[in-house]
């Protein structure tokens, strides 16, 4: 089997989780650039298979795009373009940042590392996967 990959793309950094391969678990793989996503996702896919990447959908809570949605268009266009092989989709993000906020709360990080928001964009692409294998596993 091959790996998904999920993004959390943002302005300035963009989260990444990825599957093992057998598609059992979301691990938080890295935050890079923005600036350097293209050069980042080219390298890992020379190395790794990836059948499948997901991109979280940046949803206001009445349902509408939120800014951040003129960014990743062209982003996911262009990947579609370069990698046709690969499946991308789309997956609603809403609330990830507060549910990656409670989970370093939770797992009792210090103040110091919850305020490190490259980590906060790593945990959020995991839940992103996480949340995403879930409604695969369960047709949601």
């Amino acid at each position: 089997m091959s790996r998904i990959m999920s993004i959390d793309y943002g302005a300035k950094r963009t989260g990444i989780a990825v599957t093992d391969p057998l598609q059992m678990i979301a691990n938080g793989l890295t935050t890079v650039a923005t600036a350097q996503l293209h050069d980042f996702i080219k390298n890992y896919l020379e190395k790794e298979d990836v059948e499948c990447i997901v991109i979280g959908l940046p949803k206001q809570t009445n349902g509408a795009d939120s800014e951040n949605m003129k960014r990743i268009t062209p982003f996911v266009n262009r990947l579609r373009k370069l990698y046709p092989h690969i499946k991308i989709e789309y997956y609603d993000e809403r609330f990830t940042s507060v549910l990656a906020h409670r989970t370093m709360l939770d797992s009792g990080i210090g103040r110091k590392s919850r305020q490190d928001k490259a980590l906060v964009d790593k945990i959020s692409a995991t839940i992103i996967l996480q949340d995403y294998m879930e409604s695969m596993r369960f047709g949601r």
